[in-house]
């Protein structure tokens, strides 16, 4: 196996968190994927804190979502509107459901203090609908909060592989 050493950033990222601390941010992101991948949508949102910020960039991982065009760039509102379409009975793009599994790993703590988590990880999403399978690759940051209740995530971003090639119609959650 080649094991490439970390950086001294990387080394003091990882050390700001325990290890109990990193695995229990582990587990939150791998409940979230499975909560996507069975379209709990009500308990995926409740995972999210009031002020979120949902973005899928596509064209390039480093834009300003402002000036350029996302995939996704939803706030709150935009992100229940969103859910509320999936739940309902004229989701035609979703008539039959698609069947989802992701597989999220290489966590990297970027960021930790009291109240802030910044964690990226990579993932590969397979996608069957149809009789048709599609596969997506990329990585994920999250910006999780830490309050009495738990880790909410305040900002998640999906960066596509693939972002810069034409997409099929992405009509689940990322």
């Amino acid at each position: 196996m080649n094991s490439m050493p970390m950086s001294a950033q990387a080394q003091r990222s990882v050390q700001q968190l325990s290890a109990e601390a990193q695995r229990s941010v582990e587990q939150f992101l791998l409940a979230e994927a499975e909560l996507m991948d069975n379209h709990q949508y009500d308990d995926w949102l409740a995972l999210w804190d009031e002020d979120l910020i949902y973005w899928v960039p596509c064209n390039s991982d480093d834009q300003d979502p402002k000036n350029s065009v996302s995939l996704i760039y939803d706030r709150r509102g935009q992100l229940e509107d969103r859910l509320a379409r999936l739940k309902g009975k004229f989701a035609f793009a979703q008539q039959p459901r698609s069947r989802l599994l992701r597989v999220v790993s290489n966590f990297v703590v970027r960021e930790a203090n009291a109240d802030t988590i910044v964690v990226t990880s990579a993932f590969a999403l397979g996608e069957i609908r149809a009789g048709h399978e599609t596969h997506y690759f990329g990585r994920t940051r999250h910006v999780l909060n830490s309050d009495p209740s738990g880790l909410k995530i305040k900002e998640k971003k999906v960066m596509l592989l693939a972002n810069d090639s034409p997409l099929n119609s992405v009509t689940f959650l990322l």
